[in-house]
Formats: structure tokens, sequence, C-alpha cells
């Protein structure tokens, strides 16, 4: 682990170090920034996400971490005795610390879940609509006329695009919640 605080930031920063203060962190398997200013927060982030090409997510609980939320991909806010601007500016909301793990272990999984299936589900429900009137322009000789009514194509797209989403978004289940949180190697597999 590197433990690293503001004044060393400061130098990092002003003296062109960043690359070597990279190339230093990528040999640990946690950073940890204290006694920060605001600006330091978000430039680390800005670093990171500019010269790894990962994705980032900060956390924080007050009103000094929300340039470091706004900075990052994922911006997690905690309500708390700091107040509410970290939460007002992140993109999820915990009430408490302790919750970040079933936030990202159980609703990060089932939400990646629901989205491949939405994708695919989209990709081939368009590519069938689409595959049925370019077949029917061979039979109708390419007049541009359609098969299909508009009252039809409207109701196709209204139930076969808002239906199946909210079924999935509230009844599906990849894995139970427990065996989510028992096993979180099940995260990555996902991926």
């Amino acid at each position: 682990g590197l433990v690293i605080d503001g004044r060393t930031l400061n130098v990092i920063f002003q003296g062109g170090l960043e690359e070597k203060f990279l190339a230093l962190t990528k040999y640990c398997r946690s950073v940890l920034c204290c006694r920060a200013t605001p600006l330091q927060k978000s430039m680390v982030v800005k670093l990171v996400r500019r010269q790894l090409k990962v994705m980032t997510l900060s956390i924080g609980d007050g009103a000094n971490d929300v340039s470091m939320i706004q900075a990052a991909d994922v911006g997690i806010g905690i309500s708390g005795q700091e107040g509410m601007q970290a939460v007002m500016a992140s993109d999820f909301a915990i009430s408490r610390f302790k919750h970040l793990k079933k936030l990202l272990l159980v609703h990060g999984h089932w939400c990646y879940v629901r989205l491949a299936k939405m994708v695919i589900y989209f990709f081939y429900k368009n590519v069938s609509y689409v595959n049925l009137l370019f077949w029917y322009q061979f039979f109708c000789g390419f007049s541009g006329s359609t098969m299909i009514d508009y009252w039809q194509m409207i109701f196709f797209n209204l139930f076969f695009t808002s239906m199946p989403p909210l079924l999935f978004g509230v009844l599906d289940r990849h894995v139970s919640a427990e065996t989510l949180l028992g096993l979180p190697e099940l995260y990555k597999t996902g991926q």
C-alpha cells in the first residue's frame, strides 16, 4: 500500500512527476491520499483517468469531496454529519459506508446482467423488424409501400420496447443477494 499526504501530492503535481507517481502506484494494491485539498483529490482522479484509461469511482461524504466525485466516472456520496453536498453531486447515494458492499456486489451485478440482456434484446428485436421490412421490399418491387399499418408499427415498438425492460427491471434477479454477498468473485464473471 501507499499512503501519501497533500504536501507530497503538491510536489508531484508541480514538479511534473505524475508518470513516476503512477508507476509507483501500479505496484500497490491500495493508495490512500490523506490531508489532500479538494483540488488535489480531483487532480488525482483526473490523472488516473487520463493516463491509465480506466474507469474511476470516487466515494465522499462532505463538501470537500464534491470535485473528486464529479471528476470520476462514477461518484458515490455518503450522507452523514458533514452535510448533503457530496450526495447532491453524486451518481449514487448511500446512508452509511457499510452499504457500499451491497451497492457494488449485489446491485452492480444485477444492473450489469440486466443491461447486457437488454442490449441483446433490443438488437434482435430491431433486426427482426428491419429484416421483415427488407424482405417485403423484394416482394413489392421496391415501391416504398409499407407492409404494416402505422398504428401497428407504433404498437409494435410500444409493447415490445416498453414492457420487457419494465419486467426485467422489476423481476429479474440473476443470482440471489445472499449468494452474491457470499461469493464476491461472481462480480467478475459477468464482465
